[in-house]
């Protein structure tokens, strides 16, 4: 009887549309699992785990295969490549299903897909490489920056930006890191359910659960099937959220009664964060540019049941009269080029380039001289991103601080425990993956001074 789903299918579906038709992955992925809700939890398991090694390792992949084919990846028809690279992937990292089968259902496929002509291609070029994985050849460390591009998968360009900031041994230890399989951080929301309450009813959903060295209420979870599927998580009882994005609700410091505009706030955690700090006082208003983004904020206002926040659709680069001067609190998490969380979306190392990300941090400059002016005599402005490019980050806090004296610095430190003191810079937290345990992320603090001071 043959099965109404195959998996290997399906991850050919979602790899061609993530690396042919430019879609995001963690977005694809979701979609899909979502759909095929039915399928067995080893499947949905198996669909995720070759479509994220895949593109993890997609560059250290195409230099394996330009080693043993004669013709090159760039020359493959899309759908033969994708076959290929996930086959390989399988062969080099997945030990659960033997390498003549991942050999002989990659053949299967290609003919399932109208390629009957190129069955033996396919073999020939997997057959090959899986008796020659002890002789692949990888660039010496001599050569210590093409060494790293193929072994942990990183585009060259980043790499040759990052040199200039890090050492080569931070450089390693981020890459290790991107490529580290983690559990999901989630958020305990503490104005319905205490963390040890939390804590309780997800291993009662036989979830593993594991405690967070940073933040109190931050867990890490593992073991669950589906997201949905959990009581917790439709309760409303926390949030997903990786810790770095806690931190920065943390370093906003909200007080009971205050106001807040978060500018792009979509999905909305951090909003919800200082909802859920603000123990129901106050008004928190998250703000994004489309219906899409507004209606995933809302969803979560819902699921959270929190009272004291609204989803408004506003574009952050058109300034709002109306709020000007209005708030105790903006948080500006601005779009940027998420080089700090490649480790849950790897699309992003290979969708992002050099001068894209020379235009974000115009674009983030554009954005922080309009939403400056929503915050009050002696309010706060907090400004973070999720990358680890310095002219992203504590660059743009020195734009911002040479272009608006109105603002002064204020260090993070004094929020921090203990473990984070130590990698606050110029009074900026920078993160980086391998080195902290979270993603990588960049927080900045400006305080407005009183106005004749």
């Amino acid at each position: 009887m043959t099965k109404a789903v195959n998996e290997r299918e399906l991850v050919l579906g979602i790899l061609l549309e993530i690396t042919k038709n430019g879609e995001h992955e963690h977005i694809i992925l979701r979609n899909t699992l979502s759909k095929y809700q039915y399928l067995e939890k080893r499947e949905r398991a198996f669909i995720t785990r070759v479509v994220e090694g895949t593109l993890e390792h997609m560059i250290e992949i195409d230099y394996i295969i330009n080693q043993f084919s004669k013709v090159k990846v760039n020359k493959m028809k899309p759908v033969i490549r994708t076959i290929i690279r996930s086959a390989v992937y399988q062969i080099l990292y997945m030990d659960s299903v033997p390498n003549s089968a991942v050999c002989n259902e990659a053949v299967k496929l290609a003919a399932k897909r109208g390629f009957v002509n190129l069955k033996g291609f396919v073999n020939g070029v997997l057959r090959n490489i899986d008796r020659n994985v002890s002789n692949i050849q990888y660039p010496g460390r001599e050569n210590m920056l093409e060494y790293m591009s193929i072994k942990y998968s990183m585009p060259m360009w980043i790499l040759e930006k990052w040199q200039k900031s890090y050492d080569l041994e931070t450089m390693e230890k981020m890459l290790q890191g991107f490529l580290e399989e983690k559990g999901t951080t989630i958020r305990c929301n503490l104005h319905r359910i205490s963390k040890e309450e939390l804590i309780q009813k997800l291993r009662e959903e036989q979830v593993t659960v594991k405690e967070h060295p940073y933040l109190d209420y931050a867990l890490e979870i593992s073991g669950y099937d589906y997201l949905g599927d959990l009581e917790s998580f439709e309760d409303g009882d926390f949030q997903v959220q990786d810790l770095s994005s806690m931190l920065v609700a943390e370093v906003a410091e909200p007080k009971e009664g205050d106001s807040v505009i978060d500018v792009c706030a979509a999905p909305g955690g951090k909003s919800l964060h200082i909802a859920d700090k603000l123990r129901g006082t106050g008004h928190v208003e998250a703000r994004d540019l489309t219906d899409y983004k507004v209606e995933l904020i809302w969803d979560n206002i819902e699921r959270a049941q929190v009272e004291n926040m609204e989803a408004v659709k506003q574009d952050a680069l058109v300034f709002d009269e109306a709020s000007e001067e209005k708030a105790e609190i903006v948080i500006a998490d601005l779009p940027c080029s998420g080089l700090g969380v490649i480790g849950k979306k790897a699309d992003i190392k290979y969708n992002m380039t050099e001068p894209l990300q020379e235009e974000l941090e115009k674009l983030q400059r554009e954005i922080l001289s309009v939403v400056h002016r929503y915050v009050k005599p002696g309010g706060t402005l907090v400004y973070s991103t999720c990358t680890i490019n310095e002219g992203e980050n504590i660059e743009n806090v020195r734009w911002f601080l040479s272009q608006y004296p109105e603002f002064e610095q204020v260090s993070v430190e004094s929020v921090l425990c203990d473990a984070l003191k130590g990698s606050v810079k110029d009074g900026c937290l920078q993160l980086l993956p391998g080195i902290h345990e979270s993603d990588g992320f960049f927080i900045a603090k400006f305080h407005k001074k009183e106005k004749g001071v």
